[in-house]
């Protein structure tokens, strides 16, 4: 099944802007063939970040945003309200990002690895913005578990709460504290040149709440 044409006609893309995301999946369920493109249309560079930063390379990314979408299209009768869209929709996610690093069985690096490489007698590059800060944390991400990944992706670059993230990742809330501190020790080694960066902050917080919050 495909998913519904990206532009709707300027009337009907106008009335799905003032409509809630859940009005608008509710039309959807009911057959609007085009409600559910004005969802992806309000929720797609968020899931994009979200899948980026998990999976660290943009072809996986965007596969995993489309097959994320796809199935949201698919099982949107399965949404009981329980918890808003948004978080549906990131479940849904960090699901299809978590499927693909298990089917391509990517390895985590082990903690010996983290630090030996942390000490090896290497010259630290001159980092002048944003994106080369940006550009070293995801890559240091990818040596994580798959699980403390995509916590600490919420938590930490994304800008959520601990309780909004475990509504995502459907654990307790404990377990979300748990993976977050395991992930930040495993990366002190490697991103110890930017613990006194302004830089590092904003872009782990300030731009991932601005993704966020759209």
């Amino acid at each position: 099944m495909n998913l519904p044409p990206d532009s709707p006609p300027a009337a009907q893309q106008a009335a799905g802007s003032a409509s809630s995301d859940a009005d608008l999946l509710t039309r959807h369920i009911g057959g609007d063939p085009h409600a559910f493109s004005e969802i992806v249309r309000r929720h797609r560079d968020r899931m994009w970040a979200v899948a980026l930063r998990t999976l660290g390379d943009p072809d996986e990314a965007a596969d995993a945003v489309q097959d994320a979408f796809v199935s949201a299209y698919r099982k949107a009768d399965s949404f009981r309200g329980e918890a808003a869209v948004t978080t549906w929709l990131h479940r849904i996610v960090v699901n299809a990002c978590l499927d693909r690093m298990r089917r391509k069985s990517i390895r985590p690096v082990a903690d010996d690895e983290l630090v030996e490489a942390a000490e090896r007698d290497t010259p630290i590059p001159d980092h002048t913005g944003d994106r080369d800060v940006s550009m070293e944390v995801t890559a240091a991400l990818k040596l994580l578990p798959a699980d403390q990944r995509a916590a600490l992706v919420l938590v930490d670059m994304m800008g959520y709460s601990v309780e909004d993230a475990a509504q995502v990742l459907g654990v307790p809330t404990g377990t979300i504290k748990s993976r977050c501190a395991r992930g930040r020790a495993k990366l002190a080694p490697i991103l110890s040149h930017l613990r006194n960066r302004s830089d590092l902050t904003r872009v782990s917080s300030a731009k991932g709440a601005e993704l966020r919050d759209g």
